[in-house]
């Protein structure tokens, strides 16, 4: 796997970040979720010189430009319901292309052991495209490799772009064993270590609270 790690270079993307995590400024639910997108559209745009382009002729007011336009056919899927705001982002940029949605959720057997059930999919059909998988926070990995596999019931994509904001070590460790050698993993930022709850250290908290609001606990 292709690990893409923006925040290692110095970029405004670190900003947003940086208002990510700070426990005083994410109190702000509407400015949490106006950063997930602008991360969004930072790595969207990152992405993008990727992709495959074609040459064409656009014809202007006073002539024609030889130009390159996107060639790809592209499906953005976020896991429920955190992802939406990131997905919003990237939907700016790639703003023609097909949408899915997954809900991926974490049901807790102990205080620290759990299982993730998928129970929500729609999704076009993926074969022979490019998979753009959008979630904020990558923790474990789990729940990235049991939305993928689900969603190889609706097509194989020719191409795999993970999307997060916030990864841990081991979860980018653990998608590299599961996801195709040939996927891309686009992140923000890679902390160290899960705490005995999976919850990614230093980290931000649970971004779909913060994002959202609490949610009762299954």
């Amino acid at each position: 796997m292709k690990i893409h790690h923006l925040a290692k270079a110095p970029s405004i993307l670190n900003n947003y970040l940086n208002q990510l995590r700070d426990q005083e400024i994410q109190k702000d639910s509407m400015r949490f979720r106006r950063n997930l997108e602008r991360i969004g559209e930072i790595l969207s745009y990152e992405l993008s010189k990727h992709l495959h382009f074609q040459e064409e002729d656009i014809v202007t007011p006073l002539g024609v430009k030889h130009a390159q336009n996107l060639q790809d056919k592209i499906v953005i899927c976020s896991v429920l319901r955190a992802g939406l705001p990131l997905h919003q982002g990237i939907l700016n940029y790639f703003d023609w292309v097909e949408n899915a949605f997954i809900s991926a959720y974490r049901y807790h057997t102990s205080d620290t052991e759990f299982e993730i059930i998928v129970e929500y999919l729609a999704s076009p059909d993926l074969d022979k495209k490019v998979l753009i998988l959008a979630d904020p926070m990558l923790a474990s990995g789990h729940s990235l490799v049991a939305t993928f596999e689900a969603l190889t019931k609706v097509g194989l994509p020719k191409e795999i772009h993970l999307v997060t904001a916030i990864a841990s070590q081991e979860g980018v460790d653990y998608i590299a064993k599961h996801f195709p050698p040939e996927t891309r993993l686009w992140v923000g930022d890679i902390d160290p270590e899960l705490n005995d709850y999976a919850y990614i250290v230093p980290g931000l908290g649970d971004a779909g609270d913060l994002a959202f609001g609490e949610k009762l606990q299954k």
